[in-house]
C-alpha cells in the first residue's frame, strides 16, 4: 500500500475529540485522532505489510506508530528494531501497542526480561506489559518463572517509574489468574504490596486493586467452566 493515500485516508478518519482524548492520556506531538476501531479496520485490510510499517513508524505519527505496530511482521522484527522502537516510545498507549508487537516475536521472553529491568518509564512498562502478555499465553514457561517476578513485584513495585508501577500491577494480576498455584502466590504478594498508586493524569482512569481483580476473574472462569458442563 502506497503511503500517501493511507495518511490521507487516516487524516480524514481522525477527530479532534479523539485528539483531545488521547491528549489527556498523555500522547503529544503529531496525531491523526483515529479510533481503535478505525485503525483496526485498516490492519484488517492491510493485513501484514512490514515495509510499510517501518515507513509508518518513521513518521513520527502516534496515529501512524500504532498502526504500524498492527501491521509489522513479527518473523522480520530483529533485535535492532525491537530496540529502535522502545527507545522511540514516549507514552503508555504507544509503550502497549508496541509490547503487544514485540509479544509476538521469538525474542518475546529475552526482551520483556531486558525491559522490565529498564529504568526508563516507557522501556520498563514495555517490559512489564509483555510479561503479562507471557502469563497469560506462553504455556511453556514454568510456575518458578513467574514465582521469582512476584518476588520482584512485590520488593519494587513501590519505587518504579509511574506507568511502570501499573503495568507491574497488571503483571501481578495475570500471574494471579494463570493458575490455582500462582493465584495463592499472587494474592499473598498483593497482601503485601498494598494499595499501588499510580497518577492517571486528566482521566478517569483507575489502579485495579490486584487481588479482587484476581479472585473475580477466577470467580468468573470458575463459573464459565461450571456452566459448560
Amino acid at each position: 500500500m502506497d503511503l500517501a493515500p493511507l495518511l490521507h485516508e487516516m487524516e480524514s478518519l481522525g477527530t479532534d475529540q479523539n485528539r483531545k482524548v488521547y491528549a489527556r492520556h498523555g500522547v503529544s506531538g503529531g496525531q491523526y485522532g483515529l479510533s481503535f476501531a478505525n485503525l483496526k479496520k485498516l490492519q484488517k485490510r492491510i493485513k501484514k505489510d512490514h515495509p510499510l510499517a517501518l515507513t509508518l513508524w518513521d513518521t513520527a505519527n502516534h496515529d501512524c506508530r500504532i498502526l504500524a505496530t498492527m501491521v509489522a511482521d513479527p518473523a522480520q522484527a530483529g533485535d535492532p528494531l525491537l530496540e529502535s522502537w522502545c527507545r522511540a516510545l514516549d507514552n503508555y498507549i504507544i509503550a502497549d501497542s508496541f509490547a503487544g508487537f514485540a509479544g509476538r516475536t521469538s525474542l518475546a521472553r529475552t526482551k520483556a526480561q531486558q525491559w522490565r529491568d529498564d529504568d526508563a518509564e516507557w522501556p520498563g512498562r514495555a517490559g512489564w506489559h509483555m510479561t503479562a502478555n507471557l502469563a497469560m499465553k506462553d504455556q511453556d514457561l514454568s510456575d518458578d518463572y513467574f514465582t521469582e517476578l512476584l518476588a520482584v513485584i512485590e520488593s519494587g513495585i513501590h519505587f518504579r517509574p509511574n506507568r511502570v508501577r501499573d503495568a507491574m500491577n497488571n503483571a501481578l494480576i495475570a500471574i494471579g489468574i494463570r493458575n490455582p498455584a500462582l493465584e495463592t502466590l499472587a494474592l499473598e504478594a498483593a497482601s503485601h504490596i498494598g494499595k499501588v498508586e499510580v497518577d492517571h493524569g486528566r482521566t478517569n482512569c483507575k489502579t485495579p486493586d490486584a487481588a479482587a481483580y484476581i479472585r473475580r476473574t477466577v470467580a468468573r472462569k470458575q463459573a464459565k467452566a461450571a456452566g459448560k458442563k
